[in-house]
């Protein structure tokens, strides 16, 4: 199916286009290198590890995985797991870490440890019993730590000594490594951080021993032993989560004292050399969150911050973190406005919406936020006294900056991919491909409650023709479709090419326009979010003739499938046909983190999650419906979707389920990805016909 230059197998082989565009930044503090990773090409999945030099604007590789790594990639499942959290689908050096002045990088390449000298590009391998996970260089650069079968190393590199500083004591026991929710729900993916001084490591022990165990099999591969995980569903014991300070020597262990059965979940870590650790800690509910300020001699720990929400608390990044003034900064719901707040006093205006933290310096607090338009994203220097905006162009937009260097990437609606400028001068150079169609998209704000839409049409549509109308949304939390850059619409665009009116609408619940509005979803994602695509859909038909509301079909995945899926079976009248991805089916099987902040405890509101979950709808099943699973999925796991179906076959209902084998919650393969884009058009083309 497909052939070489079709969009489809473009957009598999280049990894949705990311593929050659550059990535994680790090600028020098003398602001003389700015350090980033990017592949070879734009179908190559490796990448090595660059220098873009300021002051003569030209690029240098440092680091080759293919001179490195001559054999085949090999991830241990550890490491396969992290990427899995992450969503990182690359290969090659997908992270690093530098000391303070960054004078030295350390990465992994199949569990091996290296360290590269960055002024001369001398790369050397550290010997590693087992495999290495998470290497990070102590801010002084003397030493690095890693995690290897769940216990913590320091190695110093002057004498290569390599001492275990933390080992577990128990089958289920690892010590700095982030758990599954803190990964995938939290955005906290390490375990461990070393002082500025570089003697003493903050490290994370967890144990999964009370954390029920559930089995990913590969029926395609029955001579596989199922995989066992610890997975945390709503409702159930998640894992257990100290800290402890440890001496890089393996001399002593101070354990890290707050009230963990009150205060279970460990949101972040901050340890500068502005003050004492910060550590932020969260209540199950997640309506509570203290940030405790840990004494490292003794382990006891003060409370700084103690901040509480009648709904939830969002976990920003970045924050909190000291200022070099010694006051704390974060980010809280203040007046309808995410707000940094220095001390006890808000920094940033009414409806100046901060979504992250991205440097705190004595000039000031760089941050991205949106205002008045949630589908940009822009980069501001926040001080007392003003904000000023960095990023000019319209558009999302990102950053980073050390050195009076301040290096920003842009995506917007006129040019494909994000372009990396550097303040002095400058541009880091992309070999992402051009793909080969250009959305044409129209943004449109609608309806009662103005929800944000993107329409396209078919390139070649003559005004006049009635067309299918596809929704493409995401439509949940903590994630936007409908955004201010190009290839957030290739996908569409070429939905759109093959005959349809493609609509992408965020609704309620969606970032971006301020906690009232996050917070509309509270124990109601069925309804909510489902209205807020019908009525867009009708208020975008009002004004575009063109659509035929008779042939309307939905399409998404993950959360996206979930509410294909809600779609077809609860608005029959307004929805023909779905395409349910990786849809969450039943919440009891969703992880606590995530589901217990939106829908509550399951034993407390089992009527909630009653009526937010698909099962019992299932005899409602009237219009064409198409389940897609990765069985390999251990985020949403297959039994989501085997569950659907075995309701749908006992209520009689036609049903189509299409089994990925060895597939996660992403598609990265090749042909697998290009072929669900081909078959999902078929399969529309017949149900809307």
């Amino acid at each position: 199916m497909g052939n070489e230059t079709s969009f489809p197998r473009q957009h598999a082989r280049t990894q949705r286009f990311t593929l050659g565009a550059p990535r994680t930044f790090t600028v020098a503090p003398d602001g003389s290198k700015v350090y980033f990773l990017r592949t070879a090409s734009a179908t190559s999945r490796a990448n090595g590890l660059w220098a873009f030099d300021t002051a003569t604007r030209t690029e240098a590789l440092l680091a080759d995985p293919g001179t490195l790594l001559t054999d085949p990639e090999d991830l241990s499942p550890q490491e396969r797991a992290r990427r899995e959290r992450t969503r990182e689908s690359a290969a090659g050096i997908v992270g690093y870490a530098t000391d303070r002045d960054a004078r030295q990088a350390v990465f992994a390449l199949s569990g091996r440890l290296f360290v590269v000298e960055l002024a001369t590009a001398a790369v050397r391998e550290l010997p590693v019993p087992g495999a290495a996970i998470d290497p990070r260089l102590d801010p002084t650069g003397r030493q690095v730590g890693y995690v290897a079968d769940g216990a913590l190393h320091v190695v110093d590199l002057e004498t290569g000594v390599d001492r275990v500083v933390a080992s577990p004591d128990g089958p289920d026991v690892t010590w700095g490594l982030a758990e599954f929710i803190a990964a995938e729900e939290m955005s906290r993916y390490r375990g461990y951080w070393f002082s500025p001084d570089g003697e003493r490591v903050l490290a994370a022990r967890v144990d999964n021993a009370p954390v029920p165990r559930w089995h990913i099999a590969d029926p395609a591969n029955p001579g596989t032993p199922a995989a066992e995980i610890a997975y945390p569903a709503a409702g159930e014991a998640n894992a257990a989560v100290t800290l402890a300070v440890l001496g890089v020597d393996g001399s002593k262990r101070t354990d890290v004292a707050w009230d963990n059965e009150a205060f279970p979940y460990l949101n972040t870590v901050s340890w500068t050399s502005h003050g004492k650790p910060l550590v932020q800690v969260q209540t199950r509910d997640q309506r509570r969150v203290l940030v405790l300020a840990v004494d490292v001699e003794t382990g006891s720990t003060e409370v700084v911050a103690d901040d509480t929400d009648p709904h939830w608390l969002e976990i920003v990044p970045g924050a909190p973190r000291w200022t070099p003034g010694g006051e704390l900064l974060r980010v809280l719901p203040v007046d309808d406005a995410n707000r940094l707040v220095v001390g006890d006093r808000p920094w940033t205006p009414d409806g100046f919406q901060v979504r992250a933290v991205l440097d705190v310096a004595e000039d000031g607090v760089l941050v991205t936020a949106s205002t008045d338009d949630p589908t940009q994203t822009h980069v501001f220097l926040v001080t007392e006294r003003d904000t000023t905006k960095l990023s000019t162009e319209d558009g999302v937009h990102g950053a980073t900056r050390a050195g009076g260097v301040l290096v920003l990437s842009g995506s917007s609606l006129t040019r494909f991919g994000p372009e990396v400028t550097v303040s002095t001068g400058g541009v880091i150079g992309s070999s992402a491909e051009t793909p080969v169609l250009t959305p044409e998209v129209r943004l449109l704000t609608v309806g009662e409650r103005d929800l944000r839409a993107a329409l396209l049409y078919p390139r070649d549509h003559v005004p006049g023709t009635k067309l299918p109308v596809l929704l493409d949304p995401y439509g949940g939390p903590h994630a936007q479709r409908v955004v201010s850059a190009r290839n957030a619409y290739l996908a569409s665009q070429w939905l759109a090419d093959q005959g349809f009116a493609v609509l992408v609408v965020d609704g309620r619940g969606t970032p971006g326009r301020g906690p009232a509005w996050e917070r509309e979803i509270a124990f109601d994602f069925a309804g909510a979010t489902l209205e807020d695509q019908v009525d867009a859909l009708h208020a975008v038909a009002e004004r575009e003739p063109d659509l035929d509301l008779g042939r309307v079909g939905i399409r998404g995945w993950s959360y996206g499938g979930y509410l294909a899926a809600l779609a077809v079976l609860r608005r029959p009248d307004v929805f023909h046909a779905g395409i349910a991805g990786a849809p969450v089916t039943d919440w009891r099987l969703y992880d606590t983190h995530y589901t217990e902040r939106y829908l509550g405890h399951p034993a407390e509101r089992p009527e909630v999650y009653d009526a937010n979950s698909l099962i019992e709808d299932a005899p409602k099943l009237e219009r064409p419906l198409m389940i897609v699973h990765g069985l390999a999925d251990d985020n949403v796991v297959a039994a989501h979707t085997l569950r659907l179906s075995s309701a749908l076959l006992a209520a009689g209902r036609p049903h189509t389920v299409l089994p990925l084998s060895g597939v996660t919650h992403m598609t990265p393969q090749e042909q697998v990805a290009e072929n669900l884009l081909l078959l999902q058009v078929d399969f529309l083309r017949r149900a809307l016909s």
